[in-house]
């Protein structure tokens, strides 16, 4: 383990985590970045991803030095807090951060060769919900995630966070062309769902007993208008999860755990 102590907000050493609070940025240099000592200590310790280097507080050090001790050599640079706010240009409250490299685009017919369980998502643009996704489809026995168009950034940093690292450990691959993903999971024998409020569509219960013993992909849509058209009609299936009349639909993170925790 390295450990660097430095003691000036403008050292270079420590630019890759100026992208802390600038998306973009962190997507153009190739980067994401982990905030928060569980999350960094899963990406050290679970997550196949490579660390670039981690920055802490000293008291924060005390709490992951064992974990980063356990990928030689991350370089781990040491900050007083206020050293630390400055460089990630917003109080960073548990004083503790990691850059990590971004991963090739992923296949997503190699994310789904050997799985049972997948969640599939078109336009889901809040990173909280996308992380909330990842974190039940971990928890819930999925087995990877496949992003449509215009979803939000699985690795954008609130992602992760809300993800509680899962973001960092789930296989996860993009979903192009779109909608004719849906259609090849079809044809290679998948249960493909479309999750739909409507009415007319068959129950999750219902939907479970029909796939029993099938690979199942749920697909979920946009927070507010849900599914295309072209999505919904590319699934075999439309299923619903019965809800009182007095409400229109479930948060689509609540609909994802509902759903696999169903299908499990």
């Amino acid at each position: 383990m390295s450990v660097i102590a430095v003691d000036g907000a403008d050292d270079d050493r420590l630019a890759d985590f100026t992208a802390v609070s600038d998306p973009d940025l962190a997507r153009t240099r190739g980067l994401f970045i982990a905030e928060g000592r569980l999350v960094v200590r899963r990406l050290l310790t679970e997550s196949s991803l490579t660390t670039r280097a981690v920055l802490v507080t000293p008291t924060a050090l005390k709490a992951v030095e064992d974990a980063v001790a356990t990928k030689p050599p991350v370089p781990v640079f040491v900050v007083p807090q206020d050293v630390m706010d400055r460089v990630a240009g917003f109080h960073i409250h548990r004083g503790c951060l990691a850059a990590g490299e971004r991963p090739p685009a992923g296949d997503w017919r190699a994310r789904v060769a050997a799985a049972q369980r997948a969640v599939v998502l078109e336009r889901v643009g809040d990173a909280d919900n996308v992380g909330a996704i990842f974190r039940s489809a971990a928890a819930l026995g999925a087995d990877t995630v496949l992003m449509g168009p215009s979803c939000a950034d699985p690795l954008y940093r609130k992602a992760i966070r809300t993800s509680m690292g899962a973001a960092l450990t789930l296989p996860f691959a993009g979903a192009e062309p779109w909608p004719s993903i849906l259609a090849d999971l079809v044809q290679q024998g998948w249960a493909v769902a479309a999750l739909t409020p409507a009415a007319d569509a068959m129950t999750l219960r219902e939907f479970s007993s029909a796939a029993r013993q099938r690979r199942v992909a749920v697909v979920l849509g946009h927070e507010g208008d849900g599914l295309t058209e072209a999505a919904r009609t590319t699934c075999a299936y439309r299923v619903r999860i019965p809800i009182s009349a007095s409400v229109d639909s479930l948060n689509v993170a609540t609909a994802a755990a509902i759903a696999l925790y169903e299908l499990r």
